[in-house]
């Protein structure tokens, strides 16, 4: 089974779970980038003129991704990663499902945040990725071990 984890970070969060799991996992590792990046004052969740607060209030909003190379028709199994923003998948996901033909695949999210869970970005991602088997997502922390990975991947039971 070929396995792919994509992911998108801005604080290096997700990025180091997304490292940590792909060596867990065994799988090719790919970074969804923005074509333009996040800079801090994007991020400002208290702004409501900051870019994210934006974006995340326009559910038809599709940042542009930096590239389309993700090796997507190769995977069988993608681990989806990113950080809770407004209780659910940055809008950088949804450009990323919209880009790619995931028909056939299963695709795991798998995401950071402190204490907020998906709430409506589970239903988000399996309309948006479409043909795609979606199991449930799992919420970790930045610093969670590569056991915790390691056990959580094989309680999947997806290699049955």
């Amino acid at each position: 089974m070929n396995k792919l984890v994509a992911y998108f970070s801005t604080s290096g969060s997700t990025a180091r779970l997304a490292q940590t799991l792909a060596a867990a996992a065994d799988a090719a590792l790919f970074e969804i980038r923005p074509a333009v990046p996040y800079e801090r004052r994007d991020l400002n969740w208290m702004d409501k003129k900051s870019r994210s607060t934006v974006e995340m209030q326009d559910p038809s909003c599709r940042p542009a991704l930096a590239d389309a190379a993700a090796p997507v028709a190769e995977a069988d199994l993608i681990f989806l990663g990113f950080p809770i923003w407004w209780y659910r998948e940055p809008s950088i996901i949804d450009s990323f499902l919209d880009a790619y033909d995931f028909t056939g695949k299963t695709v795991v999210p798998f995401f950071t945040s402190g204490g907020s869970q998906l709430g409506e970005g589970q239903g988000r991602i399996e309309k948006l990725a479409k043909g795609a088997k979606v199991l449930p997502g799992k919420r970790f922390t930045a610093r969670s071990s590569e056991k915790e990975l390691t056990d959580w991947v094989a309680s999947l039971r997806l290699e049955d």
